[in-house]
């Protein structure tokens, strides 16, 4: 294994800047917030490690990219951030693929993220792919198939049965698709993946700075170590894209995992409600973290 260890000074110039107007903004923060952010740089944090490579296969081993300090994403000229008029995240349930989601997308979306238990092959030269996206225009889809446990069991009841070779346009293999149980595992899992899909269409690069749900993963076990939530280098920058009150934000998270499903979901009608499942076992990890960082912020 190895740990990709930065140094306290190199931690600091990317999450506070070396940019003197950055750096003001920095201090924008109020004192706890500061607290919590600074735990990226402190030596020895618990709530926020060094990155460890397991194999030569990890995604910053076999996919060398450049790092993004949050300077370089604050003054990209590429990245987007919501409007008044587009505000708002869509995640729609589908068989289709991107230009479906395309006549799909409300004026008033920032993104649309589709979601499906389908395998995807965009090409024949591919084995598959976890999604797809188009950052410019807000868009992506994503399979959730092989996050479920019997993906790879030769009982799978997701395979075809035989060989079907359609037309580009027709979508008809994917009516009455196979849709598995919803196991604490596969929520899990999906929460992380949508983080992550959807913090690059906000402009996040693969993180390479601390243990992150931002680092890339090049196989299903890579995915499993990373955390379900942002460094404090990540979370500046989506800060800064959003405005939220970071300790809102972990109420909010924290409150999510703590609710029942039947009955709590805003949004949905009396009759989706006593059907959704919620399972949550698998999110005690990130739970424990949340209330750790709850304490810093309001201590």
């Amino acid at each position: 294994m190895k740990v990709i260890k930065h140094s306290e000074e190199v931690l600091k110039a990317a999450l506070v800047s070396k940019d003197t107007q950055l750096a003001k903004l920095y201090e924008k923060f109020n004192p706890k917030e500061k607290c919590l952010l600074n735990e990226a740089f402190r030596p020895g944090s618990v709530l926020f490690k060094p990155i460890t490579l397991h194999s030569e296969s990890d995604w910053i081993s076999s996919h060398p990219e450049p790092t993004q300090d949050f300077a370089q994403f604050y003054h990209d000229p590429c990245r987007k951030t919501p409007t008044p008029q587009k505000n708002r995240i869509y995640v729609q349930p589908i068989g289709h693929l991107l230009s479906y989601l395309k006549k799909k997308k409300p004026k008033d979306a920032f993104c649309i993220v589709g979601v499906t238990m389908i395998d995807l092959y965009p090409k024949d030269s591919w084995n598959f792919v976890f999604g797809q996206a188009s950052l410019t225009e807000g868009m992506g889809i994503f399979s959730f198939a092989r996050y479920d446990s019997d993906f790879y069991s030769a009982n799978y009841k997701g395979t075809l049965k035989t060989t079907k070779k359609l037309p580009p346009s027709d979508y008809s293999v994917f009516d009455g698709y196979y849709t598995p149980e919803i196991t604490s595992k596969l929520l899990l899992r999906s929460c992380k993946t949508l983080t992550h899909e959807i913090g690059h269409i906000f402009g996040l690069h693969h993180c390479q700075w601390l243990e992150c749900v931002m680092q890339g993963s090049n196989h299903l076990e890579e995915s499993d170590r990373r955390p379900l939530d942002l460094c404090p280098i990540c979370l500046r920058k989506l800060q800064s894209a959003l405005g939220f009150n970071i300790l809102e934000r972990y109420k909010a998270l924290q409150k999510w995992m703590e609710e029942e499903a039947t009955g709590t979901e805003e949004g949905l009608s009396s009759e989706a409600r006593p059907s959704l499942q919620k399972p949550l076992e698998a999110f005690k990890e990130s739970y424990d973290w949340i209330s750790k960082c709850l304490e810093v912020l309001q201590k």
